[in-house]
């Protein structure tokens, strides 16, 4: 019999040839490149420090909890704080991987049809938290980690099914989701894991109740859950978002009357 054939990825040559990386069980496979740029990350990036007394509360649980909720307007870093915790967990080696995800809903718009596969489908939403996270690991290192499987970013309905150890997982938006989907998510973690939920509750763009709402009602005593509440006095992406947040917090029927006085006025205006 004949020597048996050798089934290991054959190797490209010539210039720019890259080394066939064995696929390793749970990731993608990878090229010399990644792997050579996965051992020489660049250096731990600066320990994140909180701009306020709602960001430092939030970082401190996110330490600590298995489950935080950071639950208030935008602009307060919820995202951002909950992003830079999770590369601190990681680069510290309290988690194996981090996985961000989402809902995908649009807000109030109808974006049609969006070229390539689900994940360059996806990319548009998922780009505050990538911003993030090429801000404190570098961009290259960013994309070495994805290719490698330790960094996942991807639409809430790819976790049903999974089961999640020794993750940090990080749902963006949660105010989008349906209770029926905030309970899968939840029960998707297993033993080592710890799990952020943010989302803005007057920020709402689905029909019926929020997820994030339910389970703030239903789990948010349970012991290892902790709550942070964030203010418009925490908003630190800008003065005029504090603003802005100010003005569209007004009751609903002041506004409602501004509007028909303003409309009066123009009937005047217009009269002949």
């Amino acid at each position: 019999m004949g020597k048996p054939r050798d089934r290991s990825p054959a190797l490209k040559k010539g210039r720019g040839a890259r080394r066939a990386i064995p696929l390793r069980e749970g990731l993608l496979p990878t090229t010399q490149a990644t792997e050579e740029m996965l051992r020489d990350r660049p250096r731990r990036p600066e320990p994140f420090e909180p701009r306020t007394d709602a960001q430092a509360r939030y970082a401190a649980a996110i330490g600590t909890q298995t489950l935080t909720f950071g639950v208030g307007p935008a602009g307060g870093g919820k995202t951002y704080v909950a992003v830079c915790k999770g590369v601190e967990l990681f680069l510290a080696g309290e988690v194996d991987r981090m996985i961000v995800c989402r809902p995908i809903v649009e807000a109030g718009e109808e974006l049609g049809f969006l070229p390539g596969d689900m994940m360059e489908k996806a990319g548009p939403y998922m780009t505050p938290v990538m911003d993030v996270l090429n801000r404190r690991l570098g961009r290259s290192y960013v994309e070495a980690l994805v290719k490698a499987g330790k960094i996942e970013v991807l639409p809430l309905a790819f976790m049903r099914g999974r089961n999640l150890e020794r993750c940090f997982v990080i749902l963006d938006e949660a105010q989008n989701t349906t209770p029926v989907q905030m309970k899968m998510f939840l029960t998707r973690m297993a033993e080592g894991t710890r799990v952020v939920v943010d989302g803005d509750l007057s920020q709402k763009d689905i029909p019926g109740p929020s997820g994030l709402a339910d389970a703030l009602d239903r789990v948010s005593r349970l012991p290892g859950v902790a709550v942070v509440r964030f203010t418009k006095a925490d908003i630190v992406r800008s003065g005029f978002v504090q603003r802005v947040v100010e003005a569209y917090s007004q009751p609903e029927e002041e506004g409602e009357g501004e509007i028909e006085a303003e409309d009066a006025g123009m009937r005047r205006a217009l009269a002949p």
